[in-house]
């Protein structure tokens, strides 16, 4: 199975902080690993950071509205939003980091003039955030860049889809899908994992991902063995901080435990196809039945259908074998409860 790309969305749970943001991606790039197999697993493939320009972001009453959730950097959410937009220098400057750290670094850009951010830096990928699949001006504008773009599908069905990969088939056709539900956190009866099975088959021309929003991990370990082939998920420092997102995200301990088992799922999927694995032979001669005796039995002794059962090991005659040992007359003594091979019968002629 191809390695799956694995996104950490930093978003805004760097709460207007670079040092949080370079934090967390030291988190990022803790390698999972896998004693019992002596396995060297692939970590994070990527972090990703969004940017707003608040010109552009909310009418003037909703950027003046008083906010006093618990989680407000501000007396009014505009306030709010200042204080957690980074610059175009800081986006730089997280970017070098993560690019240090081996790691691909993808933007949510939310405004035709984010692309300002261009003038320091090119990220690995474009991201559309799902309220922005249906703003046309803003993707058109992406797309003009030519970089590689990641679609997210949460607030919107095929037809908008459609007309978003219209837009931006005008410039490139770089572009990826992601399943998600723009509901936070998103109720399990609300994930509907068979979107990727529908994406799947409706786009098969372009990569399909998932973008989770559930509370743990189990959900996009799920998302992969469907088929997902990019995986986003908020990560954070700790779920307990102040932030809106911070408390549906996954700290440095549940993001190791996704990555390992993404990893692991990876490994594990194989051929389609039945058969016994070599590392089961072992196993299979041990645990395996095969033909023994119920009784004793003495040299010359026909053996009858009564005489046997099955018992471990499995390295004897089998049952569906048994035409070979009834009716056969023993060459030595045999006592019950042990194996008959081939070697202990007499030749039937």
């Amino acid at each position: 199975m191809e390695e799956i790309y694995l996104i950490g969305e930093i978003g805004q749970n760097h709460n207007g902080s670079v040092d949080i943001a370079k934090l967390i991606i030291d988190c990022a790039v803790r390698e999972p690993k896998e004693d019992l197999f002596n396995l060297n697993l692939n970590g994070l493939n990527a972090v990703k950071l969004t940017k707003r320009d608040l010109d552009f972001e909310l009418s003037s009453s909703q950027l003046n509205k008083p906010y006093n959730s618990p989680h407000s950097f501000g007396k009014t959410y505009g306030d709010h939003r200042r204080v957690l937009e980074l610059s175009n220098e800081q986006h730089f400057e997280i970017y070098k980091y993560a690019k240090e750290k081996g790691l691909d670094f993808v933007e949510t850009l939310c405004a035709p003039s984010c692309t300002s951010i261009f003038k320091f830096f090119t990220p690995d990928y474009l991201k559309v955030a799902s309220r922005d699949l249906t703003n046309l001006p803003l993707l058109d504008e992406l797309a003009k860049a030519r970089i590689p773009m990641i679609l997210s599908t949460g607030m919107s069905g095929k037809e908008d889809l459609d007309i978003a990969l219209e837009t931006i088939l005008k410039y490139h056709n770089d572009v990826s899908i992601l399943h998600c539900v723009s509901q936070y956190p998103t109720a399990p009866q609300n994930v509907n994992l068979n979107s990727i099975k529908f994406l799947k088959n409706n786009y098969p021309e372009y990569t399909i991902g998932y973008s989770d929003h559930t509370i743990g991990i189990s959900i996009p370990v799920a998302a992969v063995a469907m088929g997902a082939k990019i995986i986003e998920k908020h990560i954070t420092l700790d779920r307990r901080m102040k932030g809106t997102d911070q408390s549906g995200s996954l700290g440095p301990d549940g993001l190791n435990r996704m990555v390992r088992d993404i990893r692991l799922l990876e490994l594990s999927m194989g051929v389609e196809d039945s058969f016994v694995c070599d590392s089961v032979l072992e196993s299979k001669i041990k645990l395996e039945r095969s033909i023994a005796l119920k009784v004793d039995l003495k040299k010359g002794d026909k053996i009858t259908i009564d005489h046997i059962h099955l018992l471990s090991p499995g390295d004897g005659v089998k049952w569906i074998e048994r035409d070979k040992v009834i009716g056969k007359k023993l060459i030595t003594d045999k006592l019950k409860n042990e194996l008959i091979f081939e070697e202990d019968l007499a030749p039937k002629f």
